[in-house]
């Protein structure tokens, strides 16, 4: 077995000061809605605002699918304190043989501006640098997404430039700001 299958079959539980990192359940479908259905949250996002909770379920459903099929790097981010799941944070886009992965992430509304998706981040970054064999941990973002620029930037990430037209999302081509950080310039503190 190599060290991806290995993963991929067995997402580990991160946990962090604050948060817990853990593969998720049908049960989070609630917690899920609640920020998938708002439209701030969705803004910079590849997928639609969830209309309805069964916008929800069919997206969940495809995270838990990827997890039998081993192709999907997808944690939920819990809130201890409140016992909530509030975002989810995954590798997109693994490429072991490069030794580089692309991260993303959705946090609730709610819980904004208190460090909490900074907190994720370096978890989940330090975790690839330590478990996975990365060497280069990378985030395209959209330009005008600041609040997520402050973030990588937050967790060691420096912007590399920007891929012009590079994604087709919601039915325009966007631009995509790159943001990476490599193994040895990271600080897991």
């Amino acid at each position: 077995m190599t060290d991806s299958e290995h993963i991929y079959g067995h997402l580990p539980v991160i946990e962090t000061e604050r948060l817990l990192l853990r593969k998720l359940t049908l049960a989070d479908a609630g917690d899920m809605f609640e920020y998938g259905s708002d439209p701030m949250v969705s803004r910079f996002m590849p997928w639609e605002v969830h209309q309805t909770p069964a916008d929800t379920e069919e997206h969940l459903r495809f995270i838990l699918n990827g997890y039998e099929q081993k192709n999907k790097l997808t944690w939920a981010i819990e809130l201890k304190s409140e016992r909530k799941m509030i975002g989810t944070i995954d590798y997109v886009k693994w490429l072991p043989k490069h030794s580089r992965a692309e991260i993303g992430y959705a946090l609730s509304r709610n819980y904004w501006g208190n460090g909490l998706t900074q907190e994720a981040a370096k978890a989940l970054i330090a975790f690839g640098f330590e478990k996975m064999g990365l060497n280069k941990v990378e985030a395209p973002i959209i330009p005008d997404n600041f609040q997520s620029q402050r973030v990588l930037e937050k967790v060691g990430m420096v912007k590399e430039g920007v891929a012009r037209q590079h994604f087709l999302m919601k039915g325009r081509f966007v631009d995509l700001a790159m943001y990476a950080v490599l193994k040895a310039d990271f600080i897991a503190e």
